[in-house]
């Protein structure tokens, strides 16, 4: 029972999140996991936490602006405009 609480206030608490902010936390979470379970330490889990995160910030923010593409200029730089 507690465990089911415990997760009704984690899906609650990202409720109120942008996409961004759902994906940094998820991937963290699961980064953490699967990095503390791979090392079988807490340095690996912080590693994977870290990796995680960042990597679920940026699946996160790529889906905020939907029928935007990021493309980049003949001086390499980038900018975002409408998908063509």
């Amino acid at each position: 029972m507690r465990k089911i609480v415990l997760a009704a206030a984690m899906v609650g608490a990202l409720a109120s999140c942008t996409a961004t902010e759902k994906g940094t936390a998820i991937g963290a979470g699961t980064g953490a996991v699967i990095g503390g379970a791979v090392s079988n330490s807490w340095g690996g889990a912080a590693v994977g936490a870290v990796a995680g995160g960042l990597a679920g910030a940026l699946i996160g923010h790529s889906t905020e602006r939907r029928g935007y593409c990021v493309y980049r200029d003949r001086y390499g730089r980038t900018y975002e405009a409408r998908c063509r």
